[in-house]
């Protein structure tokens, strides 16, 4: 049995995750500049905090809540040159322009040894603007998803300014679970120095990443109603039901639905309106939960609570498809995916005369990416995991699984690292018991 690779055939190559970055070429960055321009700049209102006198290089950390993130990131740093590190998916059919344009590959949720120099080379080399998306994937109920612990280290070692782009309203623009359909809301950036480098030659990691993760909070739909924002588009709430997907009247998981502006329980019948002002309002009984990150942070208890009481188990057939090149997915057919504190995340398959395993322990994975619409293969539900080599997209045959599987995969580390915290501080006490 083949462990984290697959049987492919021998036309079938890698992806050299080594390759050096490019500097962005200058038409690019004045394309984009152009198309952005025209897009967005009826909608979108840029401030900029603390940055006089701030010039290229510097590292710009933004949040992440869609596509459009990426077309504000360029216009923000303009006139410099931009070198996101993107996800490799990203790069689907188009590896050389997005090389061209200055992108770094990456495979999400992985350690990549060669992150650092490529990094360094776009800082110090090319004289670049260094854009990172820390939360690794879209934010699938307008609040901030967990960052890695990493993150400050990065940025010590970097040793350049450091510049905070936040993002508020692209949420509600284009909400990840129904990025197909536009809503008619105003764009508003915040484009803040945090660090300068004497900050961070003068700080510890965890001091720098404590700055960034407050910089970094938002919550959309506070920031909806505190600035009064109106959502009128009656099929407003169409999918949020995949994202909030326990009821909390009868506690029943996965059997919501929704239609229209209604976010409804097939188990029970509840219902709820998500009204013009992005609150929940029930439409008979009580209502639980006005504030729908509220309601979601409760799943995550609900979730927390059951790994602890060693009741959380995921397993599923899934179909699988593989991406190890940036040329086209390959169909590896169906495997079984197990989710457990035991075992993390765990393919297990057959291709090619040959069986695999694909595994992924708790400890080695802070957060997952999902989909709930996926444009490169099928329009569906799906989880994505990668190795330093590999990336395997998966299909469940359960509807409506795979938040509950992004939270459970940031609660299992998290209570992981816990656990490994305790020991370490009961080794302490224990060696200087004996000192």
């Amino acid at each position: 049995m083949l462990l984290n690779k697959v049987n492919y055939d021998k036309s079938v190559k890698y992806r050299n995750m080594q390759k050096e970055p490019k500097k962005q070429l200058l038409v690019f960055k004045w394309l984009t500049k152009i198309v952005s321009d025209i897009t967005l700049r009826k909608r979108l209102k840029i401030e900029k905090i603390n940055m006089d006198g701030v010039k290229a290089p510097y590292f710009l950390v933004s949040n992440h809540m869609g596509f459009v993130d990426l077309e504000i990131n360029a216009l923000c740093a303009y006139p410099a040159r931009v070198s996101h590190i993107a996800t490799l998916e990203g790069h689907y059919r188009r590896s050389l322009l997005m090389e061209l344009d200055g992108c770094i590959g990456k495979r999400k949720f992985t350690t990549d040894p060669h992150l650092i120099p490529a990094c360094e080379k776009v800082l110090n080399k090319f004289g670049a603007v260094l854009t990172m998306y820390p939360e690794a994937r879209y934010s699938p109920i307008g609040t901030t998803a967990i960052l890695p612990e990493s993150l400050g280290q990065l940025i010590k070692r970097l040793k350049h300014d450091v510049v905070v782009l936040v993002h508020h309203g692209n949420y509600l623009y284009t909400p990840f679970w129904d990025w197909r359909r536009k809503r008619d809301v105003p764009l508003y950036s915040t484009m803040t120095r945090v660090l300068t480098k004497r900050d961070v030659e003068e700080k510890t990691p965890e001091e720098i990443q404590k700055i960034i993760t407050d910089a970094l909070w938002y919550d959309e739909y506070k920031y909806q109603e505190e600035h009064g924002i109106i959502i009128k588009e009656p099929y407003r709430a169409e999918g949020l039901h995949k994202v909030l997907y326990q009821c909390p009247i009868c506690k029943t998981e996965f059997k919501m639905y929704t239609e229209g502006a209604i976010l409804g329980c097939s188990e029970c019948g509840h219902k709820w309106e998500l009204t013009e002002n992005g609150k929940l309002q029930a439409l008979d009984g009580e209502t639980v939960f006005s504030h729908p990150p509220t309601w979601y942070e409760w799943q995550r208890e609900n979730v927390r609570d059951e790994i602890k009481r060693g009741k959380y188990f995921f397993a599923d057939e899934v179909d699988v498809y593989s991406l190890p090149n940036t040329n086209k997915f390959i169909d590896i057919g169906k495997a079984k995916l197990t989710h457990s504190m035991e075992t993390g995340f765990l393919i297990e398959g057959h291709y090619n005369g040959e069986d695999y395993k694909i595994s992924r322990p708790v400890a080695g994975m802070y957060g997952v990416h999902i989909e709930y619409d996926y444009c490169y293969i099928r329009p569906e539900e799906c989880v994505q995991i990668s190795t330093m080599d590999d990336t395997f997209i998966c299909y469940p045959s359960k509807k409506n699984q795979v938040t509950k599987l992004s939270l459970a995969t940031e609660e299992l580390y998290k209570i992981k690292q816990e656990t490994k915290r305790i020991r370490r501080q009961a080794r302490l006490e224990k060696r200087e018991e004996n000192e």
